[in-house]
């Protein structure tokens, strides 16, 4: 009886290990050379990146396609110490990435009031977007799990709205001159 229960078990085993394994929610779909997985989502100062769409409420990337640059980065939460640093850093950098034919867009899980909050406080002159159900971030690949967070990652996605860098060690007071320095050298 026990070798037929042994032989029962390996069994089970060896039928469990044949079986497809699926992708987790939080494995990056998003690579470098490949399609950038698709936006549209609510979005603070629209306008400032498409002045021909001031009443808009959603921001697509398919609005650059052809057209900009986007660098796209994720933050864990608005108007905290880290998430400041960066964002205020790009948008001190805001002009030399227009020189470079590239839009900046932030997102984190932060509802669109939130958003404007921080827009407004910092005066932030680039499109906040807000990824309250976190598809976006998980199809990024940039939802931590274990903080319930966005990771501070950045992805760089040329005219093409192909994902030309992606960034995930990121230095919040350095990392806005880092991705211009790879835009202006990259994506000419």
């Amino acid at each position: 009886m026990k070798t037929l229960t042994s032989f029962a078990v390996v069994a089970a085993l060896l039928c469990l290990a044949a079986l497809p394994v699926r992708a987790r929610d939080d494995e990056s779909k998003a690579e470098e050379g490949k399609a950038a997985p698709t936006i549209d989502l609510p979005a603070t100062s629209i306008d400032k990146v498409l002045p021909d769409k001031k009443d808009a409420k959603t921001l697509s990337l398919k609005d650059f396609e052809g057209k900009k640059n986007v660098v796209l980065f994720f933050f864990p939460k608005a108007m905290t110490p880290g998430c400041t640093l960066e964002s205020c850093g790009f948008r001190d950098k805001l002009d030399d990435f227009a020189k470079a034919d590239t839009v900046l867009i932030g997102i984190s899980n932060d509802s669109v009031e939130n958003q404007q909050k921080f827009t407004d406080k910092e005066k932030l002159t680039f499109p906040l977007l807000a990824d309250t159900d976190k598809k976006v971030t998980k199809a990024y690949g940039a939802y931590n799990d274990k903080r319930g967070v966005p990771s501070r990652y950045t992805y760089v996605i040329d005219k093409k709205g192909v994902i030309r860098k992606i960034y995930k060690e990121v230095k919040p007071a350095d990392h806005p001159a880092e991705v211009l320095k790879f835009v202006q050298n990259e994506l000419k």
